[in-house]
Order: structure tokens, then C-alpha cells, then sequence
């Protein structure tokens, strides 16, 4: 936290709200003497903080300056009710049976967790490959070098695009991505609905497979790339969005940032690395996106 400057009282809170209705996070403080100080919260905030201080320092009886008192206002309560989500979310996430509906799992991520489960049991969490051939997004290549490039998928089986992300190897790749896919996706379907979140995930399994896919051949599977896509679709969404009601706090940021280059160290095992990092760049790209068009519509 950085102090930005001092005003006397009037102009420092009429400031203060204005630089929060602009995204900027700041506190004020009287000091000894009766002046009021005005601290910025992020340091790499600060130059834009200077010179919105420097516009408002040339006219500061500009109606907009009062004006942005109702922004500020709105604004905080926004981010009220998402720190009272998040609190809700933690405590829903200790619970083992949840309800269907706005405040628990949604069909569409219901029915995603059941099929990673069911695939899982087919497959012997990933030991026996043969019964679940058809969901990788090319059996022919992985037997036969010399196959050509996605034959299925070119003969019509659309569906392998997608279906890899249902396969998984190990009863911890399993856990941890459901887990992320209920909290997340439970989330998101409930604040966008079935119908954008069903294509949001369909956006990201073909994202992420293909990329991955193109990198390292058809051997890989998992809800990685979408739940990451996921992640970032929230991150972006709620960070440009505030009340959206999609966002992720900043323990759920740290996590996923922190697995995801440990991932990369290569000392968690072989691990589908292009699919995370294409599905987080193509959700955060749809979440930045998504908010964009939610204040537009504002």
C-alpha cells in the first residue's frame, strides 16, 4: 500500500469514491494534524492514481467527481455479496450430498462429474484403455504412427474434440479435477446458465484437446484444460465484473496459479501442460470477453 497524497476532508472522500468507482482500491486516514491521507492498495496502481489526482486537482468542484459517490457505493456492496458468496462456497464445499439448483450443482455439471466417474470405472481409472477408445481424440494414431491426422474426427466422430476431457489416470487426477469442476462449474452454471455454460465447457474441451493434441499427439486425457479454463473465465470475469456473481477469491487464485507451474516442473509426473495453459489464455480471453459485454449491457 501506497499514500498518494493529502487532502482536507470534503475533497479527500469525494476523491477517494472517485478513484474507487475507477477500479482503484485506496483507504483514507486522518493524520494528527486534521488532513485526511489517501493510501493506494496495489503499488502498480499508483500511476494511474496520479494522474486521475492530477485531473481531479485541476477541477475538483467537476460534477463527476461527486457523481462517481453512487459508483463507489454500488461497487462496494458488489464486492459485499461476493466475499458473502465466497464464505457460502467454502461451506458448501464441506458438504457431501448438495441440493440441485441456484444454490447447488447444476445439471450440466451433474451430468460432466457422473460421466468423468463412469468413464473412470470403464476404464479402471485409466488401466484398461480399450473400453473407452472411442473418447480419445484418435485411437487409429495411437496404434498406427503412420495414420493420418485425426481420422475419426474426419470420418465423423465430432465428438472426440470433446470427449477426451472425460478420461482420466488415477484416482487423484479424478479428485482434483471433479472437485474444481463442482465448485467452479456449480458457479458458473448457476450464474450464467445451463445453456452458456454447456457451450463455455464445449469451447474449452475443443480448445485445449486440440492444442494439446497438436503438441503431443492423442495420447492424453482429463478435465484439466477445461477446469482451468473455467478458472480463468471466473478470474476474468469477476475481476472486470464485480457483482457478477462469477469470480474466485484470492485462495482459489493462489492454488490454481501455484499447480499450474508446479505442473510444469515436470515433477508431478507427465502432465497434458499445453491444455492447462490453453485452456486458462482461451477462459480468461472468454471471461474478459463475457464482462465486457455484461457492462455494456449495464
Amino acid at each position: 500500500m501506497r499514500q498518494l497524497c493529502h487532502l482536507p476532508e470534503p475533497d479527500a472522500r469525494r476523491f477517494a469514491d472517485y478513484l474507487y468507482a475507477q477500479g482503484v482500491d485506496n483507504e483514507v486516514e486522518r493524520e494528527p494534524d486534521g488532513a485526511f491521507a489517501i493510501w493506494v492498495a496495489a503499488d502498480e496502481e499508483l500511476p494511474r492514481a496520479t494522474a486521475l489526482l492530477a485531473e481531479f486537482n485541476a477541477n475538483p468542484t467537476d460534477p463527476k467527481f461527486a457523481a462517481a459517490r453512487d459508483v463507489a457505493r454500488e461497487r462496494r456492496q458488489a464486492v459485499s455479496e461476493d466475499n458473502e458468496a465466497a464464505e457460502r462456497r467454502v461451506f458448501n464445499r464441506r458438504r457431501l450430498f448438495v441440493q440441485f439448483g441456484s444454490h447447488g450443482i447444476g445439471p450440466v455439471t451433474f451430468v460432466l462429474l457422473a460421466a468423468c466417474v463412469w468413464v473412470a470405472i470403464l476404464s479402471k481409472l485409466g488401466t484398461v484403455r480399450e473400453p473407452v477408445q472411442s473418447l480419445f481424440i484418435s485411437w487409429e494414431e495411437r496404434v498406427n504412427r503412420d495414420a493420418p491426422r485425426l481420422p475419426e474426427v474426419r470420418r465423423g466422430e465430432a465428438w472426440r474434440v470433446f470427449s477426451p476431457a472425460l478420461l482420466h489416470f488415477g484416482a487423484m487426477h479424478l479428485l482434483g479435477n471433479s472437485m474444481w469442476l463442482f465448485s467452479l462449474g456449480s458457479m458458473i452454471e448457476a450464474s450464467r446458465g445451463s445453456g452458456r455454460f454447456t457451450a463455455l465447457v464445449l469451447l474449452l474441451a475443443a480448445g485445449s484437446n486440440l492444442a494439446q493434441y497438436s503438441v503431443d499427439g492423442p495420447s492424453f486425457g482429463g478435465m484439466s484444460g477445461v477446469v482451468f479454463g473455467l478458472f480463468g473465465y471466473a478470474w476474468m470475469r469477476g475481476k472486470f465484473l464485480p457483482g457478477g456473481g462469477v469470480f474466485v477469491t484470492d485462495q482459489e487464485r493462489m492454488i490454481m496459479l501455484v499447480w499450474f507451474f508446479i505442473c510444469f516442473t515436470g515433477a508431478v509426473g507427465p502432465i497434458a501442460n499445453t491444455a492447462h495453459a490453453s485452456g486458462l489464455a482461451l477462459g480468461m480471453a472468454l471471461g474478459w470477453w463475457s464482462a465486457r459485454r455484461g457492462l455494456r449491457a449495464g
